[in-house]
């Protein structure tokens, strides 16, 4: 790191997982940025009491008891709804948010309110940001002028190895998998969950994407190599519940 730039570092608990942010600025800025992470924290936590199926006061849990309409709820709601139903027509219906008639976003909440989290710091002017939700990563403008934020990818299998390094300046990096959590993730095909992947990494231009794209390739099984394929701009690495592993073509950091 350039002699120029300091780390402001954070680390907060919240959507069921830990957040840490890591924001490169000058020393003599590090208490503004400390106030702009804790406004991005703020972001965070509106999302866990809007969106969280745990919480039931949560707009989300009022809206599938009834006790909200649409309309009333946080207009957050809304976008994410639109954002949902955008991805289940892009992903062929593999990633949704709709589940026994009930309404459960929370596929793609995390993801879209982490990089809202460092939206927010890099619109108030700052150039170097990385923002990690539990593995999920927001990055912008790489850790320094010219040099990329380096992000290693966990193998599923094998505690002491990396699966791959990620270099990127700005995107999101995002994972979907069963080790941590089992066979969470449901192929809406079926109805059962899906047991293919030991895990999916994507890395694209916004975490939004990747981490939807992720969970759809998990949800997908092997058929998701080729569609992965074929997504512009974005790469994969999937270990299959063999051990097996594909990756897409290596290319220069993502910008």
């Amino acid at each position: 790191m350039p002699a120029e730039l300091t780390s402001v570092v954070h680390v907060e608990h919240v959507m069921g997982t830990t957040v840490s942010f890591d924001v490169r600025t000058t020393p003599d800025d590090v208490d503004h940025a400390r106030r702009v992470i804790a406004a991005a924290v703020h972001i965070l936590h509106t999302a866990d009491a809007v969106f969280s199926t745990y919480r039931p006061d949560s707009d989300i849990s009022r809206l599938n008891r009834g006790e909200l309409r649409l309309a009333a709820c946080h207009p957050d709601v809304a976008r994410v709804l639109d954002l949902c139903a955008w991805f289940e027509a892009k992903t062929d219906g593999y990633f949704t948010a709709r589940y026994d008639g009930s309404i459960d976003p929370t596929g793609l909440v995390k993801g879209w309110a982490v990089d809202r989290a460092a939206q927010h710091i890099a619109d108030a002017g700052y150039q170097h940001v990385l923002v990690n939700g539990g593995g999920d990563i927001a990055a912008v403008g790489g850790r320094a002028p010219g040099l990329p934020w380096r992000v290693g990818i966990a193998h599923p299998f094998r505690s002491d190895v990396l699966l791959a390094t990620v270099e990127l300046f700005t995107g999101g990096v995002a994972t979907s998998g069963t080790t941590c959590r089992g066979a969470h993730v449901i192929n809406p095909r079926t109805g059962s969950p899906a047991t293919e992947w030991a895990s999916v990494t994507v890395s694209g231009p916004d975490l939004v994407s990747a981490d939807v794209y992720a969970t759809a390739a998990l949800a997908r099984g092997r058929s998701a190599l080729t569609w992965l394929s074929e997504l512009p701009g974005f790469r994969y690495w999937a270990v299959s519940a063999d051990g097996a592993a594909w990756q897409s073509p290596p290319r220069s950091a993502v910008r």
